[in-house]
């Protein structure tokens, strides 16, 4: 499955480009040519430092400065954005080579083009940077209690243990409860996708030629959707689960929050470093998990992200930057900067491990003992689709804190980017609305927008019922209105969605709000029931308490997202729904 012909190809081209850029440093002063890279998240720190060193070296291209800059998006953002059309206020600053987590999502792209009358953008057999194998994270004592690492474990055996009624008690651990599966959106993520992938294929028996037919089999479509209902919540990325673990670690429940998360072979050595988000400037500022992870490779074989390096051929990628493109990519394929990518916890592009890959960090150099191949662009594109019918279902309330906005714009633009949200979900998601009353006359009370119901009985009305609500530069009471939407939701909780609140606002309080630590208790001693309701924050307005909104979330298991930015607000309302 390894492309050695095109590394064979770039090692030519990377002795003639570092060459020619040895020469070419020498010349100075020099014009400022930016190349823009868009990565997926787990590589995004360490790219970003690669490229400084690059572009310390003085670098140029017909007489100009080459400056590599690295920006993070989601590997599923970035696909849909170029399928689309990019803007630039919406999607960030466009990219002039793509680096995704996997050749899966150029395969997407692709495809959605053809589909459209378009040429493709990405070269389907661009070189990759590094490599990494899926895997099933798990606390290393559930692991150890399944038979890692030697006994070998699949798909079948989560499926088993999420239908036994008695749980973790089949395994002589009661205290551990039932099965909770961590999963990110496959929608946007790359394990997220690939975890799908490989549920069809050992629901099919099959390792290569998953076809349209096996996704419709009833027996294989009742394996995946069965698995999906043992989710805790998606998400949007992979850091958002191991956050909250490393929050549940520190509190001394890791045990009690998830039971296994799909996740990269990488992302294992990162939280077990300390590190969730694998930034290598936060490497040692925090310890070590009390509980680490183990990595699980799927008996059934699992997929690797390949994490490719395209050059993109769109109308503002001028012949210099893919130039300066190539350049970069020679660079990264050299073998100091190969190490590199195995220090941080990846293969290096031929799929060979480093020397942090042992067993003692709880990952396998020996595993994976199969790889999967990848299916056509036509049958990904039909598996994400499938996701929407199989995927477990939710029921969420938003609650909306308009205190401290700046002007009638925000609520525009809040409108617009909950109704693009929300077109993520299904017609049957149950979804309600708050919002918190202007000033601070009315500080312990709410006004229902939406009662809970069906997003279809809602979302004729959403726009008008949103835009009722009330703009005011006093702050009010939002930290009692999350313990108080938490409680009305876990009041009649759901076992079988994904129960959750949103809060989209500041988070600055007036003084007669309830204290935080007081909410922070009571949101955490809730979280901690098997069905909890999950807490998810949005900082929305100017100058938001992003302090305040994080620990929030935190300490409802849940996620945080910052839209204080106006480039950031529809990114960041699609990511936190993308968790139901």
């Amino acid at each position: 499955m390894y492309r050695w012909r095109p590394l064979a190809a770039a090692s030519v081209v990377a002795v003639l480009l570092t060459t020619a850029l040895a020469f070419d440093a020498r010349v100075t002063p020099c014009s400022r040519l930016p190349v823009t890279i868009a990565s997926s998240e787990e590589k995004s720190a360490l790219l970003a430092q690669l490229a400084s060193d690059f572009n310390q070296r003085r670098p140029t291209i017909s007489g100009s400065c080459l400056a590599i800059t690295v920006v993070r998006q989601a590997s599923g953002a970035t696909q849909q954005a170029l399928a689309r059309g990019w803007i630039e206020r919406v999607d960030g600053p466009r990219p002039d080579a793509w680096s995704p987590a996997a050749s899966t999502w150029i395969l997407l792209l692709n495809q959605r083009l053809a589909d459209d009358g378009h040429p493709e953008m990405a070269d389907r057999n661009s070189p990759s940077l590094a490599r990494s194998p899926l895997v099933i994270g798990m606390p290393k004592p559930m692991a150890v209690a399944m038979g890692w690492p030697d006994r070998p474990i699949g798909w079948a055996e989560f499926l088993q243990l999420a239908r036994d009624r008695t749980g973790w008690s089949s395994f002589g651990h009661p205290e551990w409860g039932d099965f909770r599966l961590g999963k990110t959106n496959p929608l946007n993520s790359t394990s997220g996708l690939h975890a799908l992938i490989a549920a069809y294929f050992a629901a099919s028996g099959r390792s290569s030629g998953l076809a349209t037919a096996d996704l419709v089999r009833p027996s294989v479509a009742d394996f995946v959707r069965s698995l999906e209902s043992t989710v805790v919540h998606y998400g949007d990325s992979v850091s958002t689960f191991l956050l909250n673990l490393q929050a549940a670690d520190d509190r001394g429940t890791a045990l009690g929050y998830i039971s296994a998360v799909a996740i990269e072979e990488k992302q294992i050595l990162d939280y077990n470093r300390g590190n969730p988000t694998g930034d290598p400037a936060k490497d040692g500022k925090h310890l070590w998990p009390a509980v680490p992870l183990a990595a699980v490779y799927p008996k059934e074989g699992t997929l690797a992200a390949d994490h490719p390096f395209a050059i993109l051929t769109a109308p503002w990628v001028t012949a210099e930057k893919r130039s300066g493109a190539r350049a970069f990519l020679a660079y990264l394929q050299q073998p100091a900067q190969q190490r590199r990518f195995q220090d941080a916890g990846f293969r290096d592009l031929r799929g060979f491990p480093g020397k942090e890959i042992v067993p003692a960090k709880g990952v396998l150099p020996e595993q994976p003992g199969a790889y999967l191949q990848l299916p056509t662009a036509r049958v990904i594109s039909q598996v994400q689709a499938s996701w929407r019918g199989l995927r477990k279902s939710a029921r969420f309330l938003i609650v909306i804190d308009a205190s401290a906005w700046g002007s009638h714009n925000d609520l525009a633009q809040l409108e617009h980017s909950i109704d693009v949200g929300l077109e993520q979900l299904n017609a049957t998601d149950t979804v309600g609305i708050w919002s918190l009353p202007a000033g601070s006359q009315q500080l312990l009370g709410y006004r229902v927008l939406n009662q809970l119901d069906q997003l279809q009985v809602i979302r004729p009305g959403l726009n008008q019922a949103l835009g009722s609500v009330e703009a005011s530069a006093k702050p009010g009471a939002p930290v009692r209105a999350i313990v108080d939407a938490v409680a009305a939701m876990a009041a009649s909780v759901d076992a079988s969605r994904i129960n959750a609140v949103v809060l989209v606002g500041g988070g600055h309080s007036a003084p007669e709000d309830l204290t935080l630590d007081k909410a922070l208790a009571e949101l955490s001693a809730q979280s901690n029931q098997t069905a909890g309701v999950r807490v998810f924050t949005v900082a929305y307005g100017e100058h938001p308490d992003l302090t305040v909104l994080g620990l929030l979330a935190m300490a409802g298991r849940g996620g945080f997202y910052d839209a204080s930015t106006p480039s950031n607000i529809g990114r960041a309302l699609a990511a936190a729904l993308s968790n139901f």
